[in-house]
């Protein structure tokens, strides 16, 4: 292990402002004026948690949900399923609840309200 002196300080430690005001110590050596030339400029900070040493290979797998499961959901869901629409437009509506509550947490009136406009609609 050979030491040399720092290259940005010079070998001083210090470093001064451009303007005169005042120094400081020497990011390159930390102060010493002395840099090894045996060890790397940047310390690797990478993989400093255990967890970061064995990666886990889990996917993460999607939760699928096949019914509503708020309190309002499951109600729309029951008047989609009585309704006279076809199944197919049953099927849709029911998937577009799933969808919704996925994705807000539950069925708001404004989601509940266009929900039955599409069942007095025929599904439309």
């Amino acid at each position: 292990m050979e030491i040399e002196s720092c290259r940005v300080c010079g070998g001083d430690g210090r470093i001064g402002n451009a303007f005169g005001g005042s120094s400081t110590s020497c990011p390159g050596c930390n102060g010493t004026g002395r840099r090894s030339t045996s060890s790397t400029l940047l310390r690797d900070v990478t993989k400093t948690k255990p967890s970061h040493h064995h990666p886990t290979n889990k996917a993460a797998t999607p939760v699928k949900i096949d019914a509503p499961t708020t309190a309002g959901g499951v109600t729309l869901a029951e008047e989609v399923k009585s309704s006279g629409v076809p199944d197919t437009v049953k099927a849709r509506l029911i998937r577009d609840i799933i969808e919704y509550e996925g994705s807000h947490g539950r069925c708001t009136q404004t989601f509940t309200k266009k929900v039955r406009k599409q069942l007095r609609a025929g599904g439309g």
